[in-house]
């Protein structure tokens, strides 16, 4: 797993969580692989991942661990329980600085995936799946690059899969529809659907299957960390709140009125609370008014999801699958292709564990080459 923000509390609760489902130290609380619906599918074993990335911050992955830990993001005592794992994956963590260099575009993506295929030769991997967890960046501007495309266009070169968990434009972008479709690697994203939307995604089908008239759909976002500060960006906080619309305007057919607003507040560090106003009609034209509330750790509900996605996408590359893989709606707010509400996903994701578990064996790849049948890995 190459992970772009590799030293973010996303991807460092990510390796650690790892690390402790591998050893036995913690259940797989989160995790839809580790369920029913995946038995008897061959993905990845939690102890076959390896870990590495790019991330402009110099903060060691261990110490970032002690950091969540004394938040309570993850259990006290677990970084130092899986401190040779962390310290194994600092260790391949590269600097992304050169992103805010003179460098051209074309530079940058080579210098990036040259990065991500000498990781996946020298481990010794059949396949690498690239993850974006950075922080959210503004919409894109015009035929310009931004960093999370420089990286998703690396990824692709590096002959990876790609998962993009944040709002940010990743393979989106104009130029690299293209070369995404062309490419004969699957992929999936974009948005981790984590909280707030993961709610809507269930309420609003509810009101559309009730003949329930909803009138406005407001919201407020209260986060603190490295996302919130991010999310004060207001074309940051734009490009999340897209995600966030898409979800009743595929549910309900239509946006209703109202505003969802994100607040940095520095204090509240990993955790976050969502506030949801919803007023609605109901028989009569009688008006009623719905409100939620929802208080959580945005790491530890990311994790188990970019866990389960990188399993997936690496199944999927295994067998064959090209291009936006259906059926992995279910965690995004801002999802490639599918229904909008959550039962429709989750059928759809049932779906594909089927065909993930009956596709044959197909020879794996190592840095985008076919490696012969029966080639130990």
């Amino acid at each position: 797993m190459w992970l772009i923000g590799a030293r973010g509390s996303v991807a460092t609760t990510v390796i650690t969580g790892c690390a402790a489902l591998a050893g036995g130290l913690q259940p797989p609380t989160g995790m839809v692989t580790e369920t029913p619906v995946f038995a008897d599918c061959p993905l990845p074993p939690l102890d076959g991942l390896v870990f590495g990335g790019h991330d402009i911050s110099c903060t060691p992955t261990p110490k970032r661990a002690e950091q969540l830990a004394a938040a309570g993001v993850v259990p006290h005592g677990l970084p130092a329980a899986v401190h040779a794992e962390l310290v194994a994956a600092d260790e391949e963590i590269r600097s992304s600085g050169s992103a805010g260099s003179s460098c051209s575009d074309e530079e940058l993506i080579e210098g990036f995936a040259a990065d991500i295929a000498e990781f996946t030769r020298r481990r010794g991997l059949a396949r690498t799946v690239v993850v974006n967890v950075a922080s959210t960046e503004p919409a894109a501007d015009g035929d310009t690059l931004p960093p999370s495309s420089l990286y998703a266009a690396a990824a692709l070169r590096a002959g990876c899969p790609y998962v993009n968990f944040t709002p940010s434009t990743g393979l989106h972008h104009s130029e690299l529809r293209s070369l995404a479709a062309s490419s004969g690697l699957p992929y999936a994203g974009r948005d981790g659907k984590t909280g707030q939307t993961l709610l809507r995604a269930v309420l609003a089908p509810m009101f559309a299957r009730r003949a329930l008239t909803v009138r406005a759909w407001s919201g407020s976002n209260l986060l603190g960390g490295g996302d919130g500060a991010a999310l004060g960006d207001p074309g940051a906080a734009a490009a999340k709140n897209a995600g966030k619309e898409r979800v009743l305007a595929d549910t309900l057919g239509f946006v209703p009125e109202g505003e969802v607003h994100i607040d940095d507040v520095p204090a509240m560090g990993d955790w976050k609370t969502a506030w949801d106003h919803i007023a609605f009609e109901g028989f009569l034209g009688t008006r009623m008014v719905l409100q939620t509330i929802w208080q959580g750790c945005d790491s530890a509900l990311a994790a188990p999801l970019v866990l389960d996605l990188v399993r997936i996408l690496a199944r999927a590359h295994e067998t064959g699958m090209t291009g936006a893989v259906p059926g992995l709606g279910f965690y995004f707010k801002d999802p490639d292709s599918g229904p909008g509400d959550l039962a429709g996903q989750w059928e759809e994701l049932v779906g594909l564990a089927g065909r993930l578990r009956g596709a044959g064996e197909a020879s794996p790849l190592v840095g985008g080459v076919r490696r012969p049948a029966g080639e130990s890995s």
